[in-house]
Parts: structure tokens; C-alpha cells; sequence
């Protein structure tokens, strides 16, 4: 596992030549400051809201890496200043999915930090997301020397077709996509690296249902006190040193978890997805981007009637999504 930590890493140095700053503000970024990580492409709708919700947990700087958007999202970015950019034209696929550049910013410029890699459509939500801040959180985890804090991908979708209730830029996209899968969830244990690997919910259901070991991966670990001796291995599935990795308790016990609130299905996806089976950068040949251009062209409606709607993180843990763990 050394070796194979060692060759990730080298990988992201060569990777950094890919990436040219656009703007780069981290000589403001405080010893203390909570850092956000994230790779994107045409997301300029999305990044009003996104960057609102995490200012208002507490992050203190965005590391943002731009690949090759043309809607206005370097623009934008770029005019942010808590946000230090760059950008590349460079294979999304060839830099695994993103994962080498962000290993990349991560070691330069996250060192000592705790770091919160997500997707500009996933937003964080922990034990007691809605009384405590962020850094509640973060204080309460070096108190008690964990150094990782792991979240579930819960994809949330709206009751009735994607396109009936258009988003807004800047808009709460939980007010459109509000319901859940409250079950219907597969996990097993990565031999080689020793974290879960959880399946299931509408997307296994409604685009691979065929076939739900295809299904995305839904386990996360988002949240890291970061070093420069760490690598993400697979997007933030999995990272090196193995010990990361343990998120959860084998003795009969719960470690404090969390929820990313996925908010993938919203009306502007059919086109998301389009445009990404047509670029052919991501993972297995783009199977999933197949999946979804196959259902979406009948314009799917995800809900059922075991959908749950979305209330607070409290529901979320006596569903057991998350947990608070030793927390209190």
C-alpha cells in the first residue's frame, strides 16, 4: 500500500502541469480555515447556491478546479473571493476522473486543513448540521483524534418528472428534489482497502435495475484533516493511508457519520447527461452516462410509494443514514 500510495502521489505532480491558475487567492486562506475542494464543468447554474450553502456552514476557501467550462462558470469563479481557481482543457478521464488534480491542490495547498472534496451538486449535512457549524464538527473530531469522517450519497428527486419544475439559479434545489430512498441499500466491505461499498437507491432501481451491481457507488468519505502524505485512490471513495478509510464501527457500535444530499435529478440533467456521454470521460466507457441517456428519454418520474420526503438530518438517522455516533 506504500508503494502503490507513493505512485498515486507521483501521478498528481506530473498532473499538476495540466492545471493554470486563474486566480489564486490562497495567501488569504487562515490557519484555521476550513477548506473546500472541487473539480467542475458547465455547473454555472448550480454555483450561486453552492458556494451560499457552504459559507453558511463555515467554510473559510474554495479550491476549485475548472475543466474547461464554456456557460460562464470561470467567470464567475474567478470573481468569487474566497475562491482561489485554476483551470484546465485537459482529459477529465485521463487526470482518473478529476481525482489527480484535486490529490494535487490538496497536497499543496491543504496541508494541516480539514478538507471537504464534493461535486458542486452535493451538499454536506452532519449530526446537527442545523444548530452547529461546521467547525462544531471539525473541533469535536480532533478532540477525539479521528482524522475522517465519512457520508453517504443520498440521491434526492423530485415526485413527478424531472422537467415538470425547472431550477433557478440559485434556488434551494431540495425544494424541488425533496424525496429519498429511505431503503434499498446494498454494502459490502472493500476487501483491499477496508471501506464500505454502498449500492442501491433510484439510481439502481430506475436506470440499473437489470443489473444493480453496475449501480454507482454511493459511499464517501468527504471530509479529511488532510496531509500531504495522503491520495484519494478512486473519486472519494477510498484514500491511502488505509486507515482513513475506517469510518464506521466492527463493534457493534456507530461511529458519527454523514449524508451528501445529492442533487442530481433536477431538470437540467438530460442535458448534463448529453453532454457527458457525448465527451466520453468518465468511468467504464461512460456506462452510467448510458444508463441515464436510455431513461431519460421517456422522461422518468423516480418517485414511489415507498419514497420518503426530506425533513432534517434527524430523520436521516433513526432511518439510519447517519449517525451521531459519541457526539452529543
Amino acid at each position: 500500500m506504500r508503494w502503490e500510495r507513493k505512485r498515486w502521489r507521483i501521478r498528481a505532480l506530473r498532473k499538476r502541469r495540466e492545471l493554470v491558475s486563474v486566480v489564486d487567492r490562497t495567501g488569504t486562506i487562515k490557519a484555521k480555515d476550513i477548506l473546500v475542494l472541487t473539480t467542475l464543468r458547465n455547473e454555472r447554474v448550480r454555483l450561486p447556491f453552492f458556494l451560499r450553502y457552504y459559507r453558511n456552514l463555515g467554510v473559510g476557501h474554495f479550491l476549485m478546479i475548472d475543466n474547461d467550462s464554456d456557460d460562464g462558470s470561470r467567470e464567475y469563479l474567478e470573481q468569487q473571493d474566497d475562491v482561489s481557481l485554476w483551470t484546465t482543457t485537459a482529459s477529465y478521464k485521463r487526470a482518473r476522473f478529476g481525482v489527480d488534480w484535486l490529490n494535487w491542490i490538496a497536497r499543496k495547498h491543504a496541508h494541516g486543513h480539514w478538507a471537504l472534496t464534493v461535486d458542486p451538486d452535493e451538499f454536506f449535512v452532519y449530526p446537527f448540521a442545523d444548530t452547529r457549524g461546521l467547525r462544531a464538527l471539525t473541533d469535536w473530531l480532533d478532540a477525539s483524534s479521528i482524522r475522517s469522517f465519512g457520508a453517504m450519497l443520498l440521491d434526492m428527486y423530485p415526485k413527478g418528472a424531472l422537467d415538470q419544475q425547472p431550477y433557478r439559479e440559485g434556488q434551494d434545489p431540495f425544494e424541488i428534489a425533496n424525496w429519498f430512498d429511505s431503503g434499498n441499500y446494498m454494502i459490502t466491505k472493500n476487501p483491499k482497502f477496508g471501506n464500505l461499498w454502498i449500492q442501491g437507491g433510484p439510481r439502481a432501481r430506475a436506470f440499473f435495475g437489470d443489473n444493480p451491481a453496475r449501480a454507482p457507488a454511493l459511499n464517501k468519505i468527504p471530509l479529511v484533516k488532510w496531509h500531504r502524505a495522503y491520495t484519494y485512490v478512486s473519486s472519494t471513495h477510498n484514500l491511502l493511508p488505509r486507515g482513513l478509510n475506517l469510518v464506521y464501527d466492527e463493534w457493534g457500535g456507530e461511529k458519527a457519520s454523514g449524508v451528501l444530499l445529492h442533487a442530481k435529478f433536477l431538470d437540467t440533467f438530460a442535458g448534463k447527461a448529453e453532454e457527458e456521454l457525448a465527451r466520453k470521460q468518465h468511468y467504464a466507457a461512460s456506462h452510467e452516462y448510458k444508463a441515464y441517456a436510455a431513461k431519460l428519454a421517456d422522461n422518468p418520474d423516480l418517485w414511489c410509494k415507498w419514497s420518503e420526503k426530506y425533513i432534517n438530518w434527524r430523520q436521516l438517522e433513526i432511518l439510519g443514514l447517519m449517525s451521531k455516533g459519541n457526539w452529543a
